[in-house]
């Protein structure tokens, strides 16, 4: 499955990506603003999150998919972050590079796909695959705004580590389309911050994992009830039940 031959070009889905999710970084900073009612696209507001929004094309449903596609996650950071942390690390040994940058946009890639492939698959039955039929639902996935306030430095000591509060954040940019007739169906924009423990702990690889993966797994389970409800309103329609 090309993911930019069954989509709008790569490049314009990304500028539409980075201007969602200023969107949504200025929700976290200012509460009282609003979200389109409206997208671009004609997709309907439906739900405000506390720092995100859900949109839906008027009319759509989601019960007739029983497979699910999820497409390459493309991952970035937050504006200026390598900059910025960079600014505060005087040790040349423990500042961010871009080789830093890369391996770190590759495993949470890598790891929202094993994520929301088990929990989608292993836990709500949806077989995950590559092909498209119409009881397949594609999930079109962005890691955007990225925060990490104690990344791994491939030239760091081997004992360096940092204590922080909080392991970093991230926006959620997720699209869903109908695979055969590559209709846009729901966006989906939420911002959340790893919260830890209250208390100031070691940063890292370790820990990083541990952040990332409790946001996914959250993500990953909404999005999978939200479906399964779907199927069941679907079925029990279907059977004249009520």
């Amino acid at each position: 499955m090309n993911n930019d031959r069954r989509h709008k070009p790569f490049v314009a889905w990304i500028a539409a990506v980075a201007a969602c999710c200023a969107l949504a970084a200025a929700q976290v900073a200012h509460a009282d603003q609003s979200w389109p009612q409206t997208s671009p696209e004609g997709l309907q507001l439906t739900k405000t999150l506390p720092h995100g929004a859900v949109y839906l094309k008027p009319g759509a449903s989601f019960g007739q998919y029983k497979r699910l596609a999820i497409l390459d996650c493309f991952v970035d950071f937050a504006k200026d972050w390598q900059r910025d942390y960079n600014m505060n690390e005087p040790d040349l040994e423990m500042q961010v590079s871009k080789a830093d940058m890369d391996r770190i946009r590759k495993e949470l890639a890598a790891e929202f796909k094993r994520v929301f492939t088990q929990e989608l698959q292993t836990k709500g039955g949806y077989e995950i695959v590559d092909v498209a039929a119409p009881d397949v639902l594609i999930l079109r996935p962005a890691l955007l705004n990225l925060i990490v306030n104690a990344p791994e430095i491939d030239t760091a000591p081997t004992m360096a580590f940092s204590v922080v509060q909080s392991a970093g954040q991230m926006t959620l940019y997720l699209e869903l389309w109908d695979s055969t007739t590559n209709t846009l169906l729901a966006r989906v924009i939420d911002t959340e911050a790893d919260t830890g423990t209250g208390f100031a702990q070691a940063g890292g690889t370790v820990r990083n994992k541990e952040a990332a993966d409790a946001i996914l797994t959250a993500w990953a389970d909404r999005l999978r009830s939200a479906l399964q409800a779907a199927n069941a309103a679907a079925t029990t329609g279907s059977t004249g039940q009520k």
